[in-house]
């Protein structure tokens, strides 16, 4: 997304990143979801801002982050789209500090 703009587009393999970790771990705090998708704090933050208007996360008051059913579909639905039209899904290895 860029420079935080509203209007930008996503990158959806960042997305997929993002995505991915939260499913894996079942939520985690944003710290933490910043480390293990190697994004940049203010990056992140604005991907979470754009994937909450779409209802894919919740965050609570706290600040801990879980995927929705509908943030678990769209992973599932972007994984087959990239594996149709690129071929292969690859991501950097993701490390989650704990």
């Amino acid at each position: 997304m860029n420079s935080g703009e509203p209007s930008s587009k996503p990158d959806l393999y960042v997305i997929a990143r993002i995505i991915k970790a939260l499913k894996e771990k079942n939520g985690m705090n944003r710290t933490t979801l910043a480390t293990s998708t190697g994004l940049a704090y203010d990056k992140l933050v604005n991907y979470l801002v754009w994937m909450s208007e779409r209802k894919f996360i919740e965050i609570d008051d706290h600040g801990y982050l879980k995927l929705t059913r509908g943030g678990t579909e769209v992973y599932d639905e972007l994984v087959q789209w990239i594996m149709k039209y690129v071929g292969q899904l690859k991501f950097p290895r993701l490390r989650v500090r704990t």
